[in-house]
């Protein structure tokens, strides 16, 4: 018997999400809720949809976390993330639905989400989001994303 049988998706094949709003974000148990530390997934190739022109978008997601009592499930993540492949809206949209979605599931010490948009007409547009200051003592690297100068 799995030690995590309410997991539908890690270990299973699974259809990709129609829509972000179908997509369902597993977690596990965090074995370390005492200690303060931070978790890092970054997703080199996300892509949504121009909400206007329904022409593809290309982003460099970086997603920073403080767990409190869940970690989320990395499967469960990429097809969220993936699930954004088919939706049309605004790279802002995007990256805030991303951010308040995961803060929603996991209810974390902390959360910030970067967004670093390709350029569409020639200017880049990076979005950023967090939950509030991080908690006192946290280490927070660098999102280690450059400035835009042909990403």
């Amino acid at each position: 018997m799995s030690k995590y049988p309410h997991l539908t998706q890690l270990g299973h094949a699974v259809e990709s999400p129609l829509s972000p709003d179908k997509a369902k974000i597993e977690t596990v148990p965090n074995p370390r809720p005492g200690d303060l530390y931070l978790v890092r997934f970054a997703a080199p190739e996300f892509t949504s949809l121009c909400a206007v022109t329904g022409q593809p978008d290309f982003a460099h997601l970086v997603i920073d976390y403080a767990p409190r009592r869940k970690l989320v499930e990395s499967k469960s993540l990429k097809l969220f993330l993936g699930s954004f492949r088919n939706h049309n809206a605004f790279h802002e949209e995007c990256t805030v639905m991303i951010g308040a979605r995961l803060a929603r599931e996991l209810a974390p010490r902390w959360l910030r989400i970067g967004g670093y948009w390709y350029p569409r007409g020639g200017m880049p547009i990076d979005v950023f989001w967090q939950t509030g200051a991080p908690p006192k003592g946290l280490w927070l690297p660098d999102q280690g994303v450059p400035p835009y100068r042909g990403r």
